[in-house]
């Protein structure tokens, strides 16, 4: 059956192979979003010779795999498992059939997700590369050096793993395509610079698990705030940028003033769901110019952001 997202317990979590010793703070941003899928018995997960797009943790239940449907399995694996990591990596059809032996639970991560992940905690990069020393493909094994991992990850994440909103790669590769097609439309476009205010003190008086928390809760309301179209990317530690096609700068602004005030009322909730300290945010706005370039609207919208109290036309405090 399609998968549901569901709350993830993060005892279950810490039994998986895959998530050995990883820091659950500072990956649950992109776990929380991710389906379980179910399958009951004999239900087919993986096709042979088919593309996939995932990587199928197993939560629950066993998995058989065939070379032939008509063979007996040449292995079955269990709770704590992967499969689909080869497919995933390489790009490659499956090499096998995956079946359900019996009612099964899986967490599916997707390519993105998965990069994301492996940028994100070595402890994952670890396992899987353990992972990946113990499958073969056709009788060879498969042998993926540290230094080729580490570039494909370069390439493929582009998810802040604490938030699970756009990291500061995808803004770099995005916003200039962004204002390119809003030029030729001639569409208007705003830029959102959001700086969490005194964020430093914060971190130091409460805890860096508590900021955390509390930029992980920020990103939740932000996605809550915008439309569909309008993105989000978390660059440098506590900035937030949003890239607002078809908005001048008025529309930008009472957007603005609408996340700022959602920020400032949002409560914020430990993973043991103890209440934690607010935060407030600083908002620069910028309205992108026929001559400008990806740096100058960037600039323009950070020089408001950081104009003196008396000037800040383009500023919410």
């Amino acid at each position: 059956m399609p998968g549901q997202i569901v709350p993830l317990n993060k005892s279950e979590l810490e039994k998986l192979h895959l998530f050995t010793g990883v820091d659950f703070e500072s990956v649950m941003g992109l776990l929380e979003g991710c389906p379980v899928n179910e399958l009951e018995e004999d239900d087919v997960l993986l096709h042979k010779g088919e593309a996939n797009h995932f990587l199928y943790v197993i939560l629950s239940g066993h998995l058989r795999i065939h070379l032939e449907l008509a063979l007996d399995p040449i292995t079955i694996l269990g709770s704590g498992e992967v499969v689909g990591e080869l497919s995933l990596i390489d790009g490659q059809p499956t090499s096998a059939y995956a079946i359900a032996t019996d009612h099964c639970r899986l967490l599916a991560l997707n390519e993105k997700t998965v990069w994301s992940l492996v940028e994100a905690s070595h402890a994952v990069a670890r396992n899987l590369l353990f992972v990946l020393s113990r499958r073969l493909r056709h009788g060879d094994s498969v042998i993926l050096t540290t230094q080729q991992l580490e570039r494909d990850y370069s390439s493929y994440a582009v998810i802040d793993a604490l938030t699970g909103l756009y990291n500061s790669r995808w803004l770099d590769n995005m916003l200039g395509r962004q204002m390119e097609r809003c030029k030729r439309a001639e569409w208007t476009l705003a830029l959102l610079i959001m700086d969490v205010d005194d964020f430093k003190k914060y971190n130091d008086t409460h805890g860096q698990l508590t900021g955390d928390r509390a930029l992980h809760t920020l990103a939740s309301t932000l996605r809550e705030s915008m439309r569909p179209g309008e993105m989000i990317a978390r660059c440098r530690g506590d900035k937030f940028i949003a890239v607002l096609p078809e908005l001048d700068a008025a529309t930008a602004r009472s957007l603005g003033e609408r996340v700022r005030r959602a920020i400032a009322e949002m409560k914020i909730y430990s993973l043991d769901k103890d209440l934690l300290p607010p935060v407030s945010v600083t908002i620069g706005v910028a309205q992108m110019r026929d001559q400008d370039t990806p740096q100058t609207l960037m600039a323009a919208a950070g020089e408001a952001l950081s104009a003196p109290a008396g000037e800040r036309q383009d500023t919410l405090t």
